[in-house]
């Protein structure tokens, strides 16, 4: 790119001013012939408004330079004091006048005025020879076929990335592809996010970054090589290195603030991973601690986890460059409000599923009864404790009605108190029929069913005398408390099978017979 510093510049339309106070402008004022920029103005031209000036001059530099008659060669400096006058020498019209310097416009450009009017001389001559030398046929000709070399290498290249991530989409999903967003990672925990997902973001985001920037690129390319759309391709090739200067000088002036960043996101990896180990080794028995039970070690892991992930990302955030930007604001409102209108529910649920946690109240793989729903604990979350019923029915209850409800637990006498839970069954019996041999036909039932432990022997309790028959209620321990119903419907059957064969009536739920005699 051509840059000239220009004071101002007086045309062969325009008459030559003399300017007594020189207004030199701050910001040069740049005039282009081509895409290329012939002449930047330092000074405010004393008889025209700043932007027709432009205007003017960039229309009589295409003018001259689209003149066949008008030679570059026969370019000369008239002195005609105060102004050293640029123009053409021609043998029938005598001079033509094309740019005059006086000594205002050396004062701004810092020069003197013959030399400021010899260097005018060369910029012009060698614009207009690059202008007549880029339109002419043959130029456009080469302009075409390079334009044509150069979109087919792109499109070559588009082919060549497509395949290219298609076969790094193929192999991501190969191998990662069976992966669950929360299944068990490779060391055996639970992860939250597995590696394919993180890997295809990264692939595509990749992926579109690279087609977008080199397609970037290539459009200024492809105008610069046409006259007409020169001064576009100058436009965005400027903006282009702009903002890669721009992007370059923040990363550079922002590398203590990331290196710290960095320095303090490492700190809080080893923080999380050494409390991960270190309550790992409580939840496994093999480090005790008084009055800390192993179960707690998993949900106190993740909230030292979060706490210092918490603490990290605050120390962090605002050594980010651009976290004081408004954008960053605005989405910390927007976070903040929809924080500030679900955190009743969201915030009680997940205090109530610590409090689960800390009461010891069930374990996943426990039978319960909570709120009426019995089934085994499928999952347990801060915020739903999710139960699965004989049905295979998935029930999800939130931890606050969890909390707020009795809990039932069938497996937390085997595992706590090393006995076995117990169930009963209830029939009733006629008065006719002796209590002994009631209780010994209840003790043979219960002992040949296979769910039934013979750690606690079973017994019999007489509950009521009713008007017609007498209630009687066995009481038996299970083996495995998870096998509740299947033993309790065996042992029903088995009563019924008994007092069959023994030719006892069970009156169950209640009977009338009239009898003669």
């Amino acid at each position: 790119m051509l840059r000239l510093v220009l004071v101002s510049s007086l045309l062969s339309a325009a008459p030559a001013l003399a300017l007594a106070d020189p207004d030199c402008l701050a910001t040069p004022a740049p005039i282009w012939l081509d895409g290329h920029v012939v002449l930047e103005l330092y000074q405010q031209p004393a008889a025209a408004n700043l932007p027709n000036y432009i205007d003017y001059a960039q229309k009589r530099l295409i003018q001259i330079a689209q003149d066949p008659s008008l030679s570059p060669e026969g370019l000369r400096v008239l002195e005609q004091p105060p102004y050293s006058v640029v123009g053409f020498q021609g043998r029938r019209a005598g001079f033509q006048r094309v740019m005059a310097v006086d000594e205002g416009m050396a004062a701004c450009a810092g020069r003197s005025r013959q030399s400021l009017a010899d260097d005018y001389l060369q910029r012009i001559a060698e614009a207009v020879r690059d202008y007549r030398q880029a339109n002419t046929r043959l130029a456009w000709i080469r302009g075409t076929l390079f334009a044509g070399l150069v979109l087919g290498s792109y499109l070559f290249w588009l082919k060549l990335q497509l395949k290219t991530n298609a076969w790094l989409a193929h192999k991501i999903q190969h191998r990662y592809g069976e992966a669950s967003p929360l299944g068990p990672s490779s060391g055996g925990g639970r992860q939250l996010l597995d590696r394919f997902l993180v890997l295809s973001f990264l692939r595509e985001f990749v992926h579109l970054a690279v087609i977008a920037v080199v397609s970037y690129v290539l459009i200024p390319l492809l105008l610069a090589l046409f006259p007409p759309t020169r001064w576009v391709a100058v436009g965005l090739r400027e903006d282009l290195l702009e903002r890669v200067a721009l992007i370059a000088s923040g990363l550079v002036g922002a590398i203590p603030d990331l290196l710290a960043v960095v320095l303090i996101l490492i700190l809080a990896v080893v923080l999380i991973r050494l409390s991960n180990a270190w309550f790992r080794q409580v939840r496994l028995g093999r480090l005790r601690i008084p009055g800390f039970y192993a179960e707690w070690a998993l949900p106190t892991s993740r909230i030292v986890a979060f706490v210092v992930a918490l603490i990290a990302l605050s120390t962090a955030f605002p050594l980010i460059p651009g976290s004081d930007n408004k954008v960053f604001q605005g989405a910390g409102l927007a976070i903040g409000a929809l924080a500030a209108i679900g955190s009743g529910v969201v915030t009680s649920n997940l205090l109530s599923g610590l409090m689960l946690f800390y009461t010891r109240a069930f374990r996943t793989g426990d039978r319960v009864e909570i709120n009426g729903v019995v089934g085994v604990v499928q999952e347990r979350s801060l915020v739903t404790t999710r139960l699965q019923t004989a049905r295979n029915e998935l029930v999800s209850i939130p931890n606050t009605t969890v909390l707020g409800s009795s809990v039932v637990n069938y497996s937390f006498a085997r595992r706590e108190v090393r006995q076995p839970v117990a169930l009963s069954a209830t029939i009733s019996i006629g008065y006719n029929v002796p209590w002994r041999q009631v209780h010994a036909l209840m003790l043979e039932a219960a002992r040949g069913v296979s769910g039934i432990s013979n750690e606690i022997a079973p017994f019999v309790l007489q509950t009521s005398l009713n008007d017609f028959h007498i209630s009687y209620e066995v009481t038996a321990y299970l083996r495995d408390a998870r096998t509740y119903r299947q033993t309790l419907s065996e042992l029903l059957a088995a009563l019924q099978d008994r007092f069959a064969e023994a030719g006892v009536e069970i009156m169950s739920p209640g009977q009338l017979q009239v009898r003669r005699g």
